[in-house]
């Protein structure tokens, strides 16, 4: 199949428009609040929320929802030329967090109208914050095997339980999470959709420190936990499949990809002025920074070939999996090659160690790599599952 490499008139006029939204609102907003010194973080965490209220303004918190629910509903091509757009410039293209990625499309498919009165409106706003609970200590990759117990008592679901890798749960209001409902059926079977408000009684969150020393994951107990049933999104024992649902379309990664670019580029930047260790000295680094940007290039065609599919009408899964797992893994080799490049320098606390430890979870994150080959294999390949 042919792969999109340019824009049409009407693609290339809506790039403009982007492109000079981010020119006025975007740049000077975070070039100033980068110059606030020991400020630093606040000033940018300012700058994110009043962005967020700018990209609200016109529209573009949910690109893919309709347009009855606040959405933009844009087109694949229009979602992903602003996505990456964001990506080359540098400024946050997710503004509207999980609420508008994952629980936002699966309430406007599955949910009552009740649901989508009380929670939509809101995460369009940014007056919740939302986190996922799916995974659990003996949970992960095989996500059907949870065990987090949900059992109805009268107009309620009472939840026991734990989930793990939590992230943002220190921070969000809701939890969207599923819950073992009938143990005694198949493992996709017997399992329901809840919404959790998480101030509720027996909801205890832990967050998890990672190598890099931050607190982006959680750890969340359930004791007792009574939810109403009217939180449940649809049926009861059916919520294997509603969990699977995704409304946005935009899933070429183009994000990740431009990223990685763009991380190589700072490295090169480092590396003529000199930096904390010069490429000229060491023909290895040289040679790495080539393979990486060249590798970088692969990564934006499979994005482009994941874009190409979806405006032919066709459904990228395979072919998805291949765009996270190849930029996931593409991550963790710069963050090799800027180790290499700082030298014994990357022994102590600074920028080279700091990514080094966050790509770590990369290949974790959204999906194992040994879960994204398994697609890629049976999927892509036609190989027998082992």
């Amino acid at each position: 199949m042919a792969i999109n490499l340019g824009d049409s008139e009407q693609e290339a006029a809506w790039r403009a428009e982007v492109r000079q939204f981010i020119e006025t609102e975007g740049k000077p907003l975070f070039a100033k609040r980068s110059e606030e010194g020991e400020n630093a973080l606040f000033g940018r965490l300012g700058a994110i929320k009043e962005w967020r209220e700018r990209v609200a303004a016109k529209g573009w918190v949910a690109p893919s929802w309709p347009k009855k629910y606040g959405g933009a509903e844009m087109s694949v091509a229009e979602q992903f030329i602003m996505n990456e757009e964001f990506a080359e410039q540098g400024v946050p293209s997710n503004v509207g967090g999980f609420g508008v990625m994952m629980i936002g499309p699966t309430i406007i498919e599955h949910g009552t109208e009740e649901q989508k009165q009380e929670h939509l409106s809101k995460i369009l706003r940014g007056e919740v914050m939302w986190c996922q609970g799916y995974s659990e200590p003996g949970a992960g990759s095989d996500l059907a095997s949870l065990q987090t117990r949900a059992v109805r008592d009268g107009d309620d679901y009472v939840v026991n339980g734990q989930k793990i890798w939590t992230t943002g749960a220190q921070f969000a209001d809701w939890m969207y999470m599923l819950v073992r409902t009938d143990p005694d059926a198949p493992k996709h079977r017997g399992i329901t959709y809840l919404l959790v408000d998480m101030k509720t009684p027996g909801v205890t969150v832990r967050p998890l420190t990672t190598l890099a020393g931050t607190q982006t994951f959680n750890e969340v107990f359930f004791e007792d936990v009574r939810v109403p049933v009217r939180n449940r999104i649809g049926e009861e024992n059916r919520g294997w499949y509603v969990g699977t649902t995704t409304l946005d379309f935009e899933r070429s990664s183009i994000g990740s990809a431009v990223g990685v670019k763009k991380s190589l580029e700072g490295l090169i930047r480092q590396a003529k002025e000199g930096g904390e260790a010069s490429f000229t000295r060491n023909p290895r680094v040289r040679l790495e920074l080539v393979d990486r940007w060249v590798e970088a290039e692969v990564a934006r065609m499979l994005s482009y070939r994941v874009v190409s599919m979806q405006l032919a009408g066709k459904i990228p899964n395979h072919e998805a999996s291949m765009c996270k797992m190849y930029s996931s893994e593409l991550q963790q080799r710069i963050a090799n090659l800027s180790m290499h490049m700082y030298g014994m320098n990357g022994n102590v606390r600074n920028r080279a160690s700091m990514g080094y430890m966050q790509a770590v979870s990369s290949t974790i994150a959204g999906g194992t790599s040994e879960i994204q080959k398994g697609i890629i294999a049976t999927r892509g390949l036609g190989l027998p599952r082992g």
